[in-house]
C-alpha cells in the first residue's frame, strides 16, 4: 500500500495505473475508519483495479466549529486497518494541498436539498461537501466513487454535482453496514460512553417500527407516533421524515415506492443519523 501527502505524488502513481490501463476506484473518507468504510473499499476493489482512500477532515462542511475540533483523528490505526484490507493507495492531505489561496469553488444549484432535511438543518454543509469531492474529484480523476447509503442525502447531491458538471465518474451507491444489534457504523459512534453506545440503539428501533407501522398508518399518523416516542426517550430529536426517495418531497397522506425515513437525534452531544427504506 502507498500513501501519498502531495497531489503531485499521487498523481504520478495514477498516471501511471492509467498507462497501464488500469481503472480507479476511490473512497474519500474523512479517516476513524470503520467496517463500513471497509465495505466502500472491498466494493472498490472488486469493480476497479486500483483503489484510493482518501483521509481528510474537511473543515468547510462542518456548521458547527466544536463538531469540527471534536471529530475522531487516528491515522496510524487508519492506515493498518487500510493495509489489512488491501487498499492500494491512500491520499492524506494536508488543508493548504486541498484548498490553495487561489482555489475557486464550484458553484451549483442543487434545489430542494439544499432546503430539506440536512440542508435546512445544517446551513452551508452540502457547499462544503460539494467544495471538497470536486476538489477531490479533480486530483484523484476516478473512473468510479463508492459513497454509503447511511449519507443518503450527501449521495444524492454527490450525484446531481457529477451531473451538472458532467463528470466522467460512475457514482456507486454502498450498502449501510450495521453493528450486530443494528447501530449504523458511524465515526461519531467512538464519541458514545457506554450508557450512549446503548440509547443510541432507539434509532434503528424507531427506524424499524415506522417500517411496521407504515403498513397500518399514514406518513403523517406514523412521523407523530415516533416523533412522541422520542419525546419520552433520553434522544433529542432533530427530524423524523419521511420522504420520495427520488424527488426529496415529504410525505404525508400517502407512501410512494421509493419512501425513505430519513432521522436525526442527539446522544448525549453526539449527532447521529441513519435511514431506512419503507
Amino acid at each position: 500500500m502507498r500513501v501519498f501527502y502531495k497531489i503531485a505524488d499521487l498523481e504520478r502513481f495514477l498516471e501511471e495505473g492509467k498507462l497501464e490501463g488500469k481503472t480507479i476506484g476511490f473512497v474519500p473518507t474523512m479517516g476513524a475508519l470503520h467496517e463500513g468504510h471497509i465495505s466502500l473499499v472491498s466494493k472498490s476493489k472488486s469493480l476497479t483495479d486500483l483503489t484510493v482512500v482518501s483521509i481528510f477532515v474537511n473543515p468547510t462542511q462542518f456548521n458547527n466549529q466544536e463538531d469540527f475540533e471534536k471529530y475522531p483523528i487516528k491515522t496510524e490505526s487508519d492506515l493498518k486497518f487500510l493495509e489489512e484490507n488491501s487498499c492500494d493507495a491512500v491520499f492524506i492531505p494536508a488543508k493548504e494541498e486541498i484548498y490553495a489561496p487561489d482555489y475557486i469553488s464550484p458553484e451549483i444549484n442543487i434545489g430542494i436539498l439544499e432546503d430539506v432535511l440536512e440542508g435546512k438543518f445544517r446551513p452551508g454543509h452540502f457547499k462544503g461537501v460539494i467544495q471538497v469531492v470536486y476538489r477531490l474529484f479533480q486530483i484523484v480523476k476516478p473512473n468510479k466513487a463508492f459513497f454509503g447509503l447511511k449519507d443518503y442525502q450527501q449521495l444524492a447531491v454527490i450525484k446531481k454535482m457529477t451531473d451538472e458538471f458532467k463528470l466522467p465518474i460512475e457514482i456507486v451507491p454502498c450498502t449501510t453496514i450495521r453493528e450486530k444489534d443494528g447501530l449504523a457504523m458511524s465515526s461519531r459512534n467512538l464519541r458514545l460512553n457506554q450508557v450512549e453506545r446503548l440509547e443510541a440503539l432507539f434509532i434503528y428501533e424507531t427506524l424499524i417500527l415506522a417500517k411496521n407501522l407504515a403498513v397500518k398508518y399514514s406518513p403523517s399518523e406514523t412521523k407523530k407516533i415516533i416523533e412522541d416516542l422520542y419525546e419520552e426517550s433520553s434522544l433529542k430529536l432533530e427530524y423524523f421524515e419521511f420522504i420520495d426517495g427520488s424527488s426529496f418531497e415529504k410525505l404525508s397522506n400517502s407512501w410512494e415506492e421509493n419512501a425513505v425515513a430519513c432521522v436525526v437525534a442527539y446522544v448525549g452531544e453526539v449527532r447521529l443519523i441513519d435511514n431506512m427504506q419503507i
